[in-house]
């Protein structure tokens, strides 16, 4: 079987041609992929199909072996993916995934794809819950991208004891198919600091959904600009919640590590 690793600002998965047919149990082989030390090592997998009413069709399921709906880093990847190897020939490309299609549009050097903007749809904002996590008072933003989201606003996301945190907000009761949980610190208008914990995967360098979820928030609340650079560990993500659409656009970069083959 012959994959290909690739990430989004670190927010690495492999990748898998389904064109043709699709391995057996892609939640255990993503666990057996994604572990660092006995695998190839990832954030998850990701599953490059047939679509009936898209360009193609995109399926991910993260490292624990949970399917997921949506991954903004990993459609980026998946757009240069099919581009590069030659599956299609066009920079403007719609996706179906398990949120709905998505449109992306490639951007192009020396014959290959470097990254892409992204219409990540509408996001859903929901008005902020208070947590009570270990004793502290919290407050999130429940965002959905097609995918669930919780932000929450603190001082200093780097000094977070997130292995703690993080879980604590995922599995809080005030969610109950569990979250993503993205903390951030507003630096300006245009400006925004985010470390992510992701369902599923742990605390990963870069979230694509969480940081429009996490623009999307703020923006809400006034605290932050409608469009803003998203600093994560990984990199910058650039977001833009358009006014007239509704919708949320994403730019930012893919990246092949390389390529290998699996024994069966």
């Amino acid at each position: 079987m012959e994959f290909t690793k690739m990430h989004g600002l670190g927010n690495d998965y492999i990748f898998l041609d389904c064109m043709g047919s699709t391995p057996e149990d892609l939640g255990e082989l993503a666990r057996r992929l994604s572990d660092r030390h006995f695998g190839v090592g990832g954030d998850g997998i990701v599953c490059v199909c047939p679509s009936d009413r898209a360009d193609f069709k995109m399926r991910m399921f993260n490292a624990d072996g949970s399917e997921g709906a949506m991954c903004g880093n990993g459609i980026r990847c998946f757009g240069k993916y099919v581009y590069d190897k030659g599956l299609t020939d066009r920079a403007h490309l719609s996706i179906e995934t398990l949120a709905g299609e998505r449109e992306i549009s490639l951007m192009i050097r020396g014959g290959k794809a470097v990254g892409a903007a992204v219409n990540m749809g509408t996001p859903v904002v929901e008005p902020p819950v208070p947590l009570v996590i270990g004793g502290e008072g919290y407050t999130a933003v429940p965002v959905s991208m097609g995918n669930p989201h919780a932000v929450v606003e603190v001082e200093d996301p780097a000094a977070l004891d997130l292995r703690a945190l993080g879980p604590a907000v995922e599995r809080d009761p005030a969610f109950r198919h569990r979250v993503n949980a993205e903390f951030v610190r507003v630096l300006g208008r245009d400006r925004l600091e985010m470390r992510v914990w992701e369902r599923g995967s742990g605390e990963t360098l870069a979230c694509g959904t969480g940081a429009c979820a996490s623009v999307s928030a703020m923006a809400s609340l006034g605290k932050l600009g409608r469009e803003a650079v998203v600093c994560l560990a990984g990199g910058e993500l650039e977001v833009r919640w358009d006014e007239s659409s509704g919708h949320v656009f994403m730019t930012g970069p893919a990246v092949t590590v390389f390529h290998g083959e699996l024994d069966a």
